[in-house]
């Protein structure tokens, strides 16, 4: 078995992990990114709704609320500078009655608190005006949600790591690990090619397996509990008669039902919530049950009435990695702080809004990196 001393290894090849080993290279850091799949961002990053978000659920002063913030308007700035299709197309938060309009102002205020200081209140007259197909008794504007070619993205991320000297290699997943007593980790790399690797820096991007990955090497300390929870999408058959994302007033446990767009302009709806009764990933199945889709069409019927019978086919499924214990968990991102370990970082319970906190959340792990 081949052994090799090399200077930062990012474990996981997500949209995360990419703009992580990209901030790594820039800053001259020697970087290996090592993914157990046949090619990167095959899970997470590849089964979401490619929105980037503005930043308006969270609660103030938590890691997702300052990722989301600062990352949004990184991502933005990044897409225009590196020609990445994308589109500021905006979002209404719809409320379909009285009730739902009085809790938009909490919504409001909650995203003021966070720094989004551009949403905008519409009447009814004033939705309608944008949204004509909409049933709507009130609405918030958000100007700055928008959407993005994601694959389109890691493909940047991972040609300008590249640029810089970093390297991905695919099929190598974590057999085993340990921490040495000078502070460095050897891992046990597996697959076509294994070998051992003596980094001095390792970061544990590895998404839905994170906490398997951190198990797997002796003397780190152990990782959160992990509970994983999977969102179905349905497509709609025909064209949307909306211009921007629609999405009900939250319910508890997410956002409800809502509508997105494509860059080519496909409507689908979700992600739904369906709690999986395993933490394993080995276990996961992205089928999407076709059933699901009954209660789709209640729910999106309260915003968009004129939904025709038949018109939704079951589409894709992701798996959000949620760090266990807490219905709202925070993103949980362990430098030398956290775990006494200089040099390493672990990262769990990256899920919504990852996509739109990467390039925000690699700045944090450059600066614990370099701590």
């Amino acid at each position: 078995m081949d052994t090799f001393e090399i200077d930062t290894v990012v474990i996981g090849a997500g949209v995360v992990g990419l703009a992580i080993a990209r901030a790594l290279g820039v800053a001259g850091h020697e970087t290996l990114i090592l993914e157990k799949n046949a090619v990167f961002g095959e899970e997470t990053s590849a089964r979401n709704s490619e929105v980037i978000h503005a930043g308006i659920y969270y609660d103030a002063g938590s890691a997702k609320a300052r990722h989301c913030v600062a990352g949004k308007h990184r991502l933005y700035e990044y897409c225009a500078r590196s020609g990445i299709a994308h589109r500021r197309c905006g979002k209404l938060i719809v409320a379909t009655n009285p009730a739902e309009t009085a809790r938009l102002e909490g919504i409001a205020a909650k995203a003021a608190a966070n720094g989004v200081d551009d949403l905008q209140f519409l009447d009814h007259a004033q939705a309608l005006t944008m949204e004509p197909a909409l049933s709507v008794d009130s609405a918030l504007l958000s100007p700055s949600t928008g959407i993005v070619d994601s694959h389109a993205l890691m493909f940047a991320y991972l040609g300008e790591a590249e640029a810089h000297g970093a390297q991905l290699v695919t099929h190598a997943p974590i057999d085993g690990g340990t921490l040495r007593a000078d502070g460095r980790i050897d891992l046990m790399v597996g697959g076509e090619a294994p070998m051992r690797l003596t980094a001095r820096h390792v970061v544990n991007a590895a998404g839905l397996w994170a906490q398997d990955v951190a198990a797997r090497i002796e003397g780190m300390p152990a990782p959160p509990g992990r509970s994983l929870v999977k969102g179905n999408y349905f497509a709609l058959t025909g064209r949307a008669p909306f211009t921007r994302l629609i999405y009900p007033v939250p319910v508890d446990g997410g956002l409800g039902v809502h509508l997105t767009l494509d860059m080519a302009g496909r409507a689908k709806f979700g992600p739904d919530t369906e709690w999986l009764n395993s933490d394993d990933p080995a276990t996961i199945d992205y089928t999407v049950d076709p059933a699901r889709g009954e209660t789709f069409y209640d729910a999106i019927r309260r915003y968009w009435p004129a939904l025709p019978d038949d018109a939704l086919a079951a589409d894709y499924a992701g798996v959000r990695p949620k760090v266990a214990g807490d219905a709202y968990p925070d993103f949980c991102i362990e430098g030398p702080k956290t775990h006494g370990l200089t040099g390493h970082v672990m990262l769990y319970g990256i899920e919504s809004p990852g996509l739109t906190s990467s390039l925000s959340i690699a700045e944090e792990v450059l600066a614990k990196v370099q701590s």
